[in-house]
């Protein structure tokens, strides 16, 4: 089972099931070539498009990572591919998929992320999701979760919806969190037109339990793999003044998706992945908002299961007991305890 130890397993199951009968291709989609709706980042020695032009390799080595951009930038849309993430010791190695307008809007930026946070071989994966608004660095939305499969062994879906009204972040059929505009948020909710990126590259300094655990190029290359790239959303111009009346029409077609609203099946397959993985959020880390952003929805019964530091509360005695009774081990690490941030 690997990973999946240190997980209740029926809650692996729910969510293995739902990923596999309902699966990313059940988003109406179509792929882009790579070299049609790509270019390189930095590293470019280090990317490796398949033959069929349908895949692509990003490498990070001792000289240098690895990341690709896409060509257009988009007023909204949705954007996924599978991706399989280096194996064996990968502690300190960040891999990202993300949008931001970063290069054009230097200091307005905005910005929604995936980040693998690099991995030691029979730990259990850790990734966080983030969203940015104009610029507001110091109000970031970090979540950090664990996942329930073992990411390096096979490709899966990791997707990012952005409306005019709403953020979605999935991985396979699964919503794994949901932003809902509101008024009071502001400029914080992103709005300006951004590329959708692809990054590899050595973050020792914090990625892996706060630097404790650093990059080894002994494991190097360091392989992330991208396949079923979509770029789903309206291309645009940041110079032209008014936005192509084209993407107003593509936004309404875009938030009458099927991947813009979550189902009651869904709604569960969520909850019960926020309860069971998610050991960060800023939403309860009252000692950096002591005022919860707008768009935090605080449940009192969720609020009991974490820290003022937003880390979730757990006993690791208790938690050690309970799944050695059912013959698994747990890791030398505290669940609860966040070293990583």
């Amino acid at each position: 089972m690997g990973k999946l130890k240190y997980y209740s397993l029926p809650i692996v199951l729910l969510l293995q099931l739902w990923s596999v009968a309902h699966g990313a291709a059940a988003f109406k989609t179509s792929t882009v070539p790579f070299s049609k709706g790509f270019s390189p980042l930095f590293g470019e020695t280090n990317i490796i498009p398949s033959k069929d032009d349908q895949s692509v390799q990003l490498h990070l080595n001792q000289y240098t990572g690895s990341g690709f951009q896409s060509s257009d930038l988009y007023n909204h849309g949705f954007f996924s591919a599978k991706i399989k993430l280096p194996s064996d010791y990968t502690a300190g190695i960040v891999v990202a998929f993300y949008t931001t307008n970063g290069d054009i809007f230097r200091k307005t930026h905005d910005e929604l992320d995936f980040e693998f946070l690099g991995n030691i071989k029979g730990k259990a994966w850790r990734f966080q999701t983030n969203m940015y608004g104009n610029g507001s660095t110091s109000r970031g939305r970090e979540e950090r979760y664990y996942l329930w499969f073992d990411p390096s062994k096979e490709f899966h879906s990791y997707s990012i919806l952005w409306t005019t009204k709403n953020i979605i972040f999935y991985i396979d059929d699964v919503p794994i969190r949901e932003i809902v505009r509101n008024d009071a948020m502001g400029a914080d909710f992103p709005s300006k037109p951004m590329r959708l990126y692809a990054t590899i590259w050595d973050a020792s300094d914090w990625a892996t339990s706060g630097g404790k655990y650093r990059a080894n190029y002994q494991y190097a290359p360091f392989v992330a793999e991208f396949t079923d790239l979509v770029l789903h959303g309206c291309a645009t111009d940041t110079l032209e003044e008014v936005v192509a009346t084209g993407c107003a029409q593509r936004d309404d077609q875009l938030a009458s998706a099927d991947f813009a609203t979550i189902t009651p099946k869904q709604k569960l397959a969520m909850k019960k992945f926020r309860s069971k993985y998610m050991y960060y959020s800023y939403c309860y880390d009252t000692l950096r908002y002591p005022v919860p952003p707008p768009e935090c929805v605080i449940d009192p019964v969720v609020r009991g299961r974490f820290k003022d530091t937003g880390r979730q509360k757990f006993d690791e005695k208790h938690h050690h007991r309970r799944f050695k009774k059912r013959g698994h081990v747990m890791g030398a690490k505290k669940y609860g305890n966040q070293e990583d941030v």
